[in-house]
């Protein structure tokens, strides 16, 4: 097997799709497709089932799938291990959730270039999901996501605590008004794309409020899904951090809730084996000496 196809396999079954799988490869579809093609053809089955939504993992796919994400993983920590002579440099590539990225990140990220000047850092945001994934298959160092995780392959590392509230239009007083107010299937729910742990969290307590068949509308920005909540276009779930500046202008209202759904962890997690490249272990010591960093 070629492992440019592997990475390519690996890279459409994270994505869901040749197009997303070609924009993050930076390459053109028509090559994805190609090497897919060409993979499939060696083993002799299908890997993909295609459909109007995108593509799914076979079978044959799935049970190849762990073994594609090791051999991408190992190829990029050789490569990493074989230029690491000790100092901090060279690429480093971190993922995380947009609303970590946007409120948490910042003042991290300066002082690690500040630190580490060396190093070109990149930063990826996207779901949960994904970004576990793309830390299995190597094609991130690190990334922050939504808590719990528990994977026999990643080290876990708290970072920060968040409270999640709802978030409506302004109009919407309290809670009580928002569901003696809206039809009865509910208030549409503002999300991102399936993958993402607080879209899960939201949908449960949809189905607590007696609103499990209430839309769903997918947004790719946060910037996007505020605008959309002020427009009192549906509700959404979103850290508390993230919203107070647009709830202190009188643009949205936050509804606190229980803890038991108000309360979350950004972890940051990292593969357990293989080379931990010094540009790593600069991003760590600056992640455990931040200020809002919490306990492990």
């Amino acid at each position: 097997m070629e492992l440019s196809d592997i990475q390519t396999f690996a890279a459409v079954a994270r994505t869901g799709g040749i197009t997303r799988a070609a924009e993050e490869l930076n390459t053109v579809q028509s090559n994805v497709t190609q090497r897919i093609k060409a993979l499939e053809a060696e083993i002799g089955t299908p890997l993909f089932e295609r459909h109007s939504r995108g593509m799914a993992l076979t079978g044959a796919g799935k049970r190849l799938l762990p073994y594609a994400q090791r051999m991408a993983a190992l190829s990029r920590e050789a490569l990493l291990a074989a230029r690491d002579d000790g100092e901090a440099k060279g690429p480093l590539s971190i993922g995380s959730m947009e609303t970590t990225a946007a409120v948490r990140l910042p003042p991290l990220l300066a002082d690690f270039h500040r630190r580490f000047p060396a190093v070109r850092l990149s930063l990826r945001t996207s779901t949960t999901a994904d970004l576990v994934a793309g830390i299995l298959e190597g094609a991130l160092d690190g990334a922050f996501v939504a808590g719990p995780i528990a994977h026999d392959d990643l080290t876990v590392t708290s970072a920060f605590r968040e409270e999640l509230v709802l978030v409506s239009a302004r109009r919407w007083g309290s809670l009580a008004e928002l569901r003696a107010g809206t039809p009865e299937s509910g208030p549409t729910a503002l999300v991102f794309r399936t993958g993402c742990t607080y879209r899960q969290r939201l949908e449960q307590i949809f189905v607590e409020f007696g609103w499990p068949s209430a839309a769903r509308f997918e947004l790719g920005t946060l910037d996007g899904m505020i605008g959309c909540v002020a427009a009192d276009m549906g509700v959404t779930l979103l850290p508390r951090a993230v919203v107070e500046r647009s709830a202190m202008t009188g643009n949205v209202t936050m509804h606190p809730l229980s803890p038991a759904h108000g309360r979350v962890a950004t972890l940051f997690i990292r593969r357990r084996a293989g080379h931990q490249s010094s540009a790593l272990r600069g991003f760590l010591s600056c992640l455990t000496g931040a200020d809002d960093i919490i306990a492990a």
